[in-house]
């Protein structure tokens, strides 16, 4: 089973999407949006750019 997004309204009014791994584990946490409408189209926007994201490893 792939992974999914899980779209969810929080107790101030606002639109979160959590990335889930067929695990069942959050992997990736959106920001709160005001509509759902643009949560909606955060889901698209990572669905999109995440396979050319590149790695910017910052620990060394």
């Amino acid at each position: 089973m792939a992974g999914k997004f899980v779209l969810k309204q929080d107790r101030a009014g606002e639109f979160r999407f959590n990335l889930v791994a067929s695990n069942g584990q959050v992997i990736a946490s959106s920001e709160g949006y005001k509509t759902k409408t643009a949560a909606l189209n955060g889901i698209d926007s990572v669905k999109r750019h995440a396979p050319e994201a590149s790695t910017d490893d910052q620990t060394a």
